[in-house]
C-alpha cells in the first residue's frame, strides 16, 4: 500500500477509519525527512494492515501547528483514534518494524483505562 497524503481536509476520517496510522510529519526540505521516505514507503509496502501517512508540513501548516510539530521527521502512530505514540527524528527501518510490533499488540482496553485515569487526577499502578 502506497502512503496517503493527509490534509485538513482527510486527516480526522484517515484516522478515525482506520485501526492503526502511522503519521510522517516531513518537509521537502528536509535532509532526514528525505533519506526515511524510502524506509516509510517500504514500511508500507511490508505492513499493508497500517495506513502509512504523511503530512507535509509546508503545505499543511495548521495541522503541524496543531499536532506540536517543532522537529521533522516526526513519526506518530494512533491506534483506535488513540495517539499512542510521537517522536521526532527518522526510524531505522528494524525500529519502525518494531514500533508498528508494539502499536499492533497494545491492549486499547487498558490504553483507555491509563487515559481516563489521568485525565481525572488518578495514577494507576
Amino acid at each position: 500500500m502506497a502512503t496517503v497524503e493527509l490534509t485538513e481536509q482527510n486527516f480526522e476520517s484517515t484516522i478515525t477509519d482506520n485501526d492503526i496510522v502511522l503519521v510522517d510529519f516531513w518537509a521537502e526540505w528536509c535532509g532526514p525527512c528525505k533519506s526515511f521516505a524510502p524506509t516509510f514507503e517500504k514500511s508500507s509496502e511490508q505492513h499493508t494492515d497500517v495506513v502509512h501517512a504523511k503530512v507535509d508540513t509546508e503545505d499543511q501548516q495548521r495541522l503541524a501547528a496543531e499536532f506540536g510539530i517543532r522537529s521533522i521527521p516526526t513519526i506518530m502512530a494512533f491506534r483506535e483514534n488513540v495517539l499512542v505514540f510521537s517522536q521526532p527524528g527518522a526510524l531505522p527501518a528494524s525500529s519502525l518494524d518494531e514500533l508498528i510490533t508494539q502499536v499492533k499488540s497494545l491492549d486499547m482496553d487498558e490504553v483507555r483505562e491509563q487515559i481516563a485515569a489521568h485525565e481525572s487526577g488518578q495514577h494507576t499502578a
